[in-house]
């Protein structure tokens, strides 16, 4: 079945006058989400660093680049698969790694590992999620991949890559750029972040390595357990020198998240790594920084490792510019989030059925059959 089927889908169900539970519209989606959830949740997955200019910066650069269509090209029928560090996907697609999900859904990163592996994607599972590594495995048979939020205990840190190995998480995500907080007016403004709650903490929480470091159980004493984590996972800066740990102890790829200049990309290769994504943490992270999509091309000529992409997805037309631009994939925040708050597994499959949906028949109108056949000559010259 072609994902642009969905469409034939709704429109049929609109005969027996069956309209979507929830809309196809990015940004009504969002509406939607914000109506329903208090602020402090809302604002911390739609707020940015900063004056937000990064994110705007995102969406900006997306806008500037223009899709050529091609006529008269056999496209009726495409093929979306993607081979991915040896392991074949059917589509170009996977879940970026979005933490304490719970706070818009009480099933959170349960209800988003189902929807992704009732589609065959890959949902990164955060260090910073509301359930166990253990917990997600056993909810959900799909590909799985974990992110990792690199402590500052090597311990600590080899027990989560046994955890995550040991439940049939084959690919590790490792995000660089968020070692500490960004000054994010929207979260300050309402006090709000979850983890000094306990939330978001279930993994390192329930760590037998992390939990040796304690001198009463967690059950017992959540307060001085939140006041170890901190400083183990966040403050202090990770550095180039230190990469060995990981690729010494993990055997499946390791990809790096947050990468944006070519001297960097360089250095992960050289250092081992199996893959990159260019990211700017959706603009969470730096206020004004460059634009992820502008920072994609030199990245991908600066190294021959398959590049990933995130911050700024919104449409299938979004995924064929990056994919034009080089990205061998792309990673999907915010979007899916909006989803899971108004509809659990249900939400979350819809928007990601909706994007698929649109990136099918944006390539065909284009006039392409595949991911493969997209180059930079697809776009307007800038």
């Amino acid at each position: 079945m072609a994902y642009s089927d969905f469409q034939l889908e709704i429109y049929l169900n609109g005969l027996t006058g069956v309209l979507p539970p929830y809309s196809v519209d990015p940004a009504k989606l969002q509406e939607a989400a914000r109506d329903l959830l208090d602020a402090g949740p809302y604002w911390y997955v739609a707020g940015s660093a900063g004056s937000g200019e990064t994110d705007r910066a995102n969406l900006a650069a997306f806008a500037r680049h223009r899709i050529v269509p091609r006529m008269l090209r056999e496209t009726t029928e495409r093929d979306l698969t993607t081979e991915l560090f040896g392991r074949t996907y059917p589509a170009p697609l996977a879940l970026a790694p979005i933490g304490v999900q719970s706070i818009v859904h009480p099933h959170g990163e349960l209800a988003t590992a189902r929807a992704a592996a009732a589609l065959g994607l890959p949902a990164i599972l955060s260090t910073a999620a509301s359930h166990t590594l253990e917990e997600v495995a056993a909810s959900a048979s799909g590909p799985r991949w974990y992110q990792l939020y690199w402590p500052h205990d090597d311990e600590v840190t080899l027990s989560l890559l046994e955890r995550a190995r040991k439940n049939g998480y084959d690919t590790l995500v490792v995000t660089l750029d968020t070692w500490t907080l960004a000054w994010r007016p929207n979260d300050l403004d309402r006090a709000y972040l979850p983890f000094l709650r306990g939330t978001g903490l279930a993994i390192p929480l329930s760590d037998p390595a992390f939990r040796a470091r304690l001198a009463r159980p967690v059950e017992e004493d959540l307060d001085a357990a939140i006041m170890t984590w901190a400083p183990m996972f966040n403050g202090r800066a990770h550095t180039w020198d230190q990469l060995p740990l990981l690729r010494e102890n993990w055997d499946g790829p390791i990809v790096l998240k947050g990468i944006l200049h070519p001297d960097d990309a360089r250095r992960a290769a050289d250092a081992g790594m199996d893959g990159i994504v260019v990211s700017n943490h959706g603009g969470r992270q730096v206020d004004g920084a460059v634009a992820a999509l502008d920072a994609l091309p030199g990245v991908v000529a600066s190294v021959d490792l398959p590049v990933l992409f995130d911050s700024g997805i919104r449409t299938g037309a979004d995924i064929v510019k990056a994919l034009a631009l080089g990205a061998r994939a792309v990673l999907l925040g915010r979007p899916y989030i909006w989803g899971l708050a108004l509809g659990g597994e249900d939400g979350v499959r819809h928007v990601v059925r909706s994007l698929l949906a649109d990136l099918d028949l944006t390539l065909g109108l284009a006039g392409f059959s595949s991911p493969a056949d997209l180059d930079p000559s697809v776009l307007e010259a800038p």
